[in-house]
């Protein structure tokens, strides 16, 4: 059977942000439900719910509602992607009693904030994205570690290139689009011509009035747009350990 519900959306941040109440995700939620849902991520960028309970299937379920499930080929957040994931859902299972904080930044903001000047200086740029980084013999990315990034002799670089100003393609809003993690150099220009530019873009893209933080409770459930905010695990928890499970939407 499946169940409706009336969803509260309570504002967390000026940027973004937004935490929802009244549904439960384990349940088998009727289209009209999920349509509320969807239009919260549209208009919040991040949304959290709190004291949820579902299992690895139900998790996959409620992913399926919104998009096929992206299959991870390092396990990364895989902008270097043709097609980067649209979005993910992830579940705390175990926390720690303080710290492992995760910190929203709205792509969005990024683009608005930026001078006419820079905004016609990007237009038609286009960044190369690359897992090189973040996976591979050579990136040392798995100390500390429990989820992997593949670093065996048979991996091979995935390549890409994005617009450094994209469109989202729901709401048709330009964003920002470029992270540490992935975008290695601008096509056309030089690493030298291109790094100044990137860090400028990088740092800008997450000041702090771009930005939401969410405090993590078991049974909390973020769910962001990859395509508007980038997103930063605190690694402040000291000796205690948060255990999560995240599925991506392509």
């Amino acid at each position: 059977m499946q169940t409706t519900t009336r969803l509260e959306v309570h504002p967390v941040a000026g940027a973004l942000g937004a935490e929802l109440s009244g549904v439960d995700l384990g349940a088998d939620l009727d289209d009209a439900t999920i349509t509320e849902i969807r239009r919260a991520l549209l208009d919040h960028c991040v949304i959290f719910f709190r004291d949820q309970a579902f299992d690895a299937e139900q998790h996959k379920r409620l992913a399926r509602r919104f998009g096929e499930i992206f299959v991870h080929p390092n396990y990364t957040d895989t902008t270097m992607m043709a097609k980067p994931p649209m979005g993910a859902i992830l579940y705390a299972l175990e926390v720690p009693p303080y710290g492992g904080d995760t910190l929203f930044a709205s792509q969005y903001r990024a683009y608005e904030t930026l001078s006419e000047g820079m905004k016609r200086l990007l237009d038609g740029l286009r960044a190369i994205h690359s897992d090189r980084l973040v996976a591979g013999p050579n990136a040392n990315a798995n100390a500390g570690r429990t989820t992997k990034a593949r670093d065996d002799d048979a991996w091979r670089e995935t390549v890409n290139t994005h617009p450094i100003v994209a469109t989202h393609p729901e709401t048709g809003r330009p964003v920002l689009f470029v992270n540490y993690s992935y975008t290695v150099g601008i096509e056309g220009l030089t690493d030298e011509e291109s790094r100044p530019l990137l860090d400028f873009l990088m740092e800008h893209g997450h000041r702090p009035e771009f930005t939401c933080r969410f405090r993590w409770t078991k049974g909390a459930v973020a769910f962001w747009d990859n395509r508007c905010v980038k997103h930063l695990a605190i690694n402040d928890a000291g000796p205690y350990r948060r255990l999560m499970r995240r599925v991506q939407i392509a």
